[in-house]
């Protein structure tokens, strides 16, 4: 494995490994204003939800690693603290990108990155009128992280009104995790792309608590097939099945097969049994996996 202690990297060479590892990062697109009515337009990945009582988003225009400059969002902040964070969809990446440019002050990247100003209802800056959500803030605080090339600065954003287009809303006036179609941003030039073929859920242990990996027997937290996804999902149940439960099982079709099968064969029972164990998981019968491996 390769350690490499931070103090002994260049910013630029930091930089590169932070934000290929930390990744997917979600894009703040974010509209500020001077006060001299200059609108700006930017995209930072440095960004996140950190409270929802109070709303507040957090995003960070950091200072410029090859010559340590500002960026014009963090100084219209400074002079009129209010912004819109509005979210990118695939369908606008591009465009996102372009207006990344480093344009002189004053060039307004709605203009250039060929965006449609919506005025917004509480703050001076305006929405994007194509981001699928545009939310309006009041920035609370900036907190400089300091004076070096690369360093942060947090900009602490409170969302006082959410604008959603009613396209990516489901039956229940809900966001659809599958109409926004969101991207994000990876290392270097690489974005990805949240599409329905790659969604997954993972439940949540939040009403329940789970046995844990260390509840299974050794054989099978050490199986030469299941992954430890595998086994998070088996220590997610609340209990492990009765000795009645566990052999009942033996009376399912794809079960006696591989029992009648491998009589004599232990090894290859085991492997065989944790296959199928497997592909139930992937199915989502979590309950019947846990009983097929407890054989």
């Amino acid at each position: 494995m390769l350690t490499l202690n931070t103090s002994e990297l260049s910013p630029a060479q930091l930089q590169n490994y932070m934000q290929y590892a930390i990744a997917p990062r979600p894009i703040c697109f974010a509209t500020t204003i001077d006060q001299a009515g200059n609108i700006n337009l930017s995209p930072f990945s440095f960004f996140n939800m950190f409270s929802t009582n109070p709303p507040l988003c957090v995003f960070s225009p950091a200072r410029r690693v090859r010559d340590n400059t500002t960026k014009h969002t963090l100084e219209n902040i400074l002079e009129v603290k209010e912004c819109v964070i509005n979210i990118v969809n695939y369908s606008m990446v591009q465009q996102t990108s372009l207006a990344s440019t480093e344009y002189p002050k004053g060039v307004n990247e709605f203009e250039k990155a060929g965006f449609t100003m919506l005025p917004s209802q509480l703050v001076k800056p305006p929405r994007v009128a194509e981001a699928p959500v545009q939310m309006e803030c009041i920035v609370k605080e900036v907190i400089h992280l300091g004076e070096n090339p690369g360093a942060g600065n947090l900009i602490l954003a409170e969302v006082k009104l959410i604008h959603i287009k009613e396209e990516i809303l489901d039956e229940e006036g809900k966001i659809d995790q599958a109409k926004i179609d969101l991207v994000a941003r990876l290392g270097g030039d690489w974005y990805c792309r949240v599409t329905p073929e790659n969604l997954f859920k993972v439940a949540k242990p939040l009403t329940t608590l789970g046995i844990g990996v260390d509840a299974l027997p050794k054989a099978v937290r050490n199986s030469m097939v299941l992954t430890g996804n595998d086994l998070g999902k088996l220590g997610n149940v609340e209990h492990l099945p009765t000795d009645d439960e566990v052999d009942a099982v033996r009376n399912l079709a794809e079960v006696k097969d591989i029992l009648d099968a491998t009589i004599g064969d232990s090894n290859n029972r085991e492997r065989e049994l944790h296959e199928l164990a497997r592909t139930w998981l992937e199915q989502g019968n979590v309950n019947e996996a846990l009983k097929v491996v407890l054989l």
